[in-house]
Parts: structure tokens; sequence; C-alpha cells
């Protein structure tokens, strides 16, 4: 079950998902983020920068292309 703190990291880490590949429509944790329009080159490097920036996570490629869900991204971000 999902506490308010968690579901407040996970709401604040979709805003800054969301600001980092300029998307506007709604963003679910399950979502396949490599399927949204939005998705490219820039917004990859703007999602690396925000991991780094906000969570101070550094991912190397080979590990970020094994993430497919916004889930793992923030359990990537969240689990140090």
């Amino acid at each position: 079950m999902l506490n308010i703190k968690s579901f407040n990291h996970m709401e604040r880490f979709i805003e800054l998902f969301a600001e980092a590949i300029e998307r506007e429509d709604e963003i679910k944790m399950e979502d396949e983020f490599r399927n949204y329009d939005e998705w490219s080159s820039i917004a990859y490097l703007s999602v690396i920068a925000m991991m780094d920036e906000e969570y101070d996570v550094q991912i190397e490629e080979a590990k970020f292309k094994e993430l497919r869900t916004v889930q793992a991204l923030y359990d990537a971000c969240t689990q140090k």
C-alpha cells in the first residue's frame, strides 16, 4: 500500500519527468515511456540530466536501455 510520502515522491517524479520530456498528456507509472510521441534523443538526454540533478543518480546507457516503464525510471532514481 502506498503511503502519503511515497505518493508525493511519485507525483514529484512524474512532474519532473513530464517537464524533462515536455509532455502535457497524462503520465502513468505503468506507461512505457519510449512509446510517447515526445520521446526522442533530446528527451533521453533531458531525463538523464533530471535523474542526475534531482536524484544524484548517474545511469549507464546500457542500464537505461533496460528500463521500459515510468515506474522502472522512478525505481532507478529512488533505490540507492
